[in-house]
């Protein structure tokens, strides 16, 4: 039953951080880009503040496979190799912290890339 409660948690934060992205969509006229980066910036803020870990404790993966969960891996690896390398660990946290994320995605975009095929878009 702890399983069933764990993903219903997943279901409802991931739901509810896309219902957010399409009501932004539908509502404003921000671009899917701009909304996207602007979940990466949301993640970064509410994870370096320390607002995001308790949502991820909750939410598991519907929390931290969004990008705002992206962004708050970021400010958590950044405050860790600030903590451990100085001042430098600012410019190099972020990218060993999703290091994992960021080749996983290039990679399958790159699978993706070779079985799909292209269209003019005119």
């Amino acid at each position: 039953m702890d399983l069933i409660y764990s993903l219903l948690r997943a279901f409802v934060c991931g739901g509810f951080l896309c219902l957010i992205g399409q009501i932004l969509i539908d509502k404003t006229k921000l671009t899917p880009a701009r909304i996207l980066t602007g979940y990466v910036v949301i993640g970064v803020f509410l994870g370096a503040v320390g607002i995001y870990q308790p949502l991820l404790e909750w939410g598991g993966a519907g929390a931290s496979v969004p990008l705002t969960g992206f962004g708050a891996n970021l400010a958590k690896g950044v405050r860790q190799a600030v903590n451990e390398h100085g001042l430098l660990g600012a410019l190099t946290g972020g990218l060993t912290a999703s290091s994992g994320g960021i080749a996983a995605a290039i990679f399958f975009s790159l699978i993706g890339a070779a079985f799909a095929k292209s269209r003019d878009n005119s």
